[in-house]
């Protein structure tokens, strides 16, 4: 995809007037990503946001507000820059179409065209749709309602100055139809072809009368108007190369565009008005247009008058940048419509992130603490179980990740990161290094374990880099290596034992806290719920004997379902004495299960140990965290030792 060694990415300049959504964070957090997977493999990157801030909107919400429009948009500027820091967003720079530099080079353009007798004026009568800034025909027009905003629409008639872009339909039509990427994807190529095909393309108008819009860049051909928003906001693609770069203009060297991501409901202006402006210029066109889907909540069109917008602003703050920067791109196929849920969120990360990769980082570093004083191993002989986890983690970084990034199908890359963590958990469950622990005649293949498991995590650092930077970058410095993730790491082939054996480790917070299932619910306070069923305290001397427990049968006895499950990690739960959380492992599941041993056992002590525990309870609630099970342990009104199993068995095995 990329071009020599540049890459031009771009987003939509979003309209000013608007607050934030998800629809902003989509298409900003995909071009991120894109943006630093190039950087990784040694490309010289221009990442492009920015905002488009003239037009009819601004100009009623300023004069609404008794405001300059220049004032009303530098106050609704900073919420843009502000949330792009927020999601880490590595842009290299950030337009405003009320730049005087932006300003200059639309009017350039303009006068190019005008002088080659490609704009003309002439007297219109049409539907005009104030909220979309557009003209509509006749047939366009049902009941009276903007086709696309399903406004209320009048009839104006005026005059105007018009770009000849009908004369280029059929230049536009065969550069489509030679150039298979350059609308992306075939879906939305296929709208574009149809709608040429069978209409014919009009002339653009590209102007406004003063006497009704006055914020807006002026033709430098006739001081009574202003130019149409829309041709001032794509000239944005061409201006910025020219005035944003510290260095001198670097248009040169990355125009054409690798890729404008958009959404869909911009797909026509930037295929058919960008593109046809293009060639009237004798510019190349971009490489590709890629036009994605929306985005929908909880089954419902986003919209403020249902009070369903999501604000990414409160996601990061709830969930984390990179949890919701996953959460966005590994959802849905990236190009068709998606429904965001707060439950679909929490149940993708917990599943994904913190039972995935935040696990095998957290049982990685546990065992390489309490076994390896701390320090990465020396690995002895690999056996068929290393080579094949090797081969998987390479064949990830080589092939199964490059391929689907480049052609934007960022689910399908995360797709392939998540089998590999798959793949490493299984090893470490198969090896059960807990178990080699034990015996010193294993101590070789324990260290080869060991270092195994820690060097896949560093491979999944430089992976998962381009959607999770932060997450990333905690889990080099946990491992104990530092790495420069501005530096070209995947230019070269990565070989496997990048990672020097006594490196010490710095164990730290986990990656992926789990996320509770019912955001705002009340907690459940450990004094509410315990941990553990406690029997009766005893009852004083001078009572009575307590009456007998009730009887069951053995029917009702074998409802219960003990199983015996290995402890992978274990963390005490913040504002709780007693209280650990258990991440354990049953063979073919994992579970998140919250005991009451904090008193006794330090959690560290934990790892590794095969208990036993009630497989079939109904989850719950601990200090607002989910347990799916229970730890079975004796004691009576404090815990005094855990039910474990001399022999070594495989997780999930029954207890009669």
């Amino acid at each position: 995809m990329a071009k020599g060694n540049t890459f031009y990415i771009t987003t939509p300049i979003y309209y000013v007037n608007d607050v934030p959504h998800i629809g902003h964070a989509y298409t900003t957090v995909a071009a991120d990503v894109l943006a630093r997977y190039w950087r990784l493999r040694g490309h010289e990157v221009f990442f492009l946001t920015g905002l488009d801030e003239h037009g009819q909107k601004v100009q009623q919400a300023a004069t609404k507000a008794g405001i300059d429009p220049q004032v009303h948009c530098d106050q609704l500027a900073p919420q843009f820059e502000t949330l792009w820091k927020k999601l880490n967003i590595s842009n290299n720079a950030f337009i405003r179409t009320t730049d005087p530099q932006h300003k200059s080079i639309v009017q350039r353009y303009l006068q190019q065209l005008y002088d080659k007798g490609l704009i003309y004026k002439d007297s219109y009568t049409g539907w005009y749709c104030t909220f979309d800034e557009r003209f509509w025909t006749e047939k366009d027009v049902e009941a009276g309602l903007c086709p696309d905003c399903k406004r209320p629409i009048e009839q104006l008639s005026e005059h105007n100055y018009f770009f000849k872009m009908g004369q280029y339909q059929e230049q536009l039509l065969d550069h489509i139809r030679t150039h298979s990427t350059f609308i992306k994807p075939e879906s939305r190529r296929n709208e574009v072809l149809g709608f040429l095909q069978t209409q014919k393309l009009g002339d653009l108008s590209i102007s406004r009368p003063k006497s009704r819009l006055s914020w807006g860049i002026e033709l430098p051909f006739d001081k009574a108007y202003v130019t149409y928003v829309w041709f001032d906001a794509l000239v944005n693609y061409m201006s910025a190369l020219e005035y944003l770069p510290r260095e001198k203009p670097v248009g040169a060297r990355f125009w054409p565009a690798t890729v404008h991501l958009v959404g869909k409901d911009i797909l026509t202006t930037h295929a058919v008005y960008w593109s046809t402006m293009l060639m009237a210029l004798n510019l190349p066109l971009p490489e590709t247009i890629f036009a994605h889907g929306w985005w929908t909540v909880d089954g419902e069109k986003m919209s403020k008058s249902r009070g369903n917008v999501v604000d990414p602003n409160t996601m990061v703050e709830r969930f984390g940048a990179d949890a919701f920067r996953y959460f966005l791109l590994r959802e849905v196929p990236f190009g068709q419509d998606g429904d965001f849920s707060q439950a679909a969120m929490i149940t993708r990360v917990n599943s994904d992130l913190a039972n995935g990769l935040g696990n095998l980082l957290s049982r990685t570093l546990t065992l390489i603490e309490r076994t390896q004083a701390g320090q990465v191993p020396t690995p002895g002989t690999i056996g068929p179980a290393e080579q094949e986890l090797q081969r998987a983690t390479m064949t990830l970084l080589h092939e199964s990740l490059p391929r689907p990034l480049e052609q934007l199908e960022f689910n399908r890359a995360l797709e392939a990161i998540l089998q590999v963590v798959q793949l490493a958990n299984q090893y470490v469950d198969k090896t059960a290094p807990w178990a080699l622990a034990k015996h010193e005649a294993d101590a070789e293949q324990l260290r080869t374990v060991l270092y195994t498991m820690a060097e896949t995590l560093r491979c999944l650092s430089l992976a998962t880099y381009p959607v999770m930077p932060t997450s990333a970058q905690s889990l080099c410095a946990q491992l104990g290596i530092s790495v420069d993730f501005t530096d070209s790491l995947l230019k070269d082939k990565i070989e496997w034992g990048g990672l020097k054996p006594g490196t010490a480790i710095h164990k730290s917070q986990s990656l992926f806290p789990r996320i509770e299932s019912k955001p705002g619910a009340k907690p459940v306070t450990e004094s509410s719920v315990p941990s553990q069923p406690m029997p009766a305290a005893p009852a004083p001397t001078a009572a009575p004997a307590p009456p007998a427990a009730p009887q069951i049968t053995i029917d009702e006895f074998m409802k219960i379902q003990l199983k015996t499950a290995i402890v992978l990690s274990a963390e005490r739960v913040p504002k709780s004495e007693k209280l650990i959380k258990l991440q354990v492992s049953l063979g073919t599941e994992q579970r998140q299960i919250v005991a009451g041993i904090g008193k006794k056992y330090e959690p560290d002590v934990l790892v590794g140990k095969t208990i036993v525990i009630v497989a079939n309870l109904k989850p719950a609630k601990l200090m607002g965290i989910e347990s799916q099970g229970m730890v079975l342990a004796a004691g009576d009104a404090d815990v005094r030792g855990l039910l474990t199993i001399l022999e070594e068995v495989d997780p999930g095995t029954k207890v009669k």
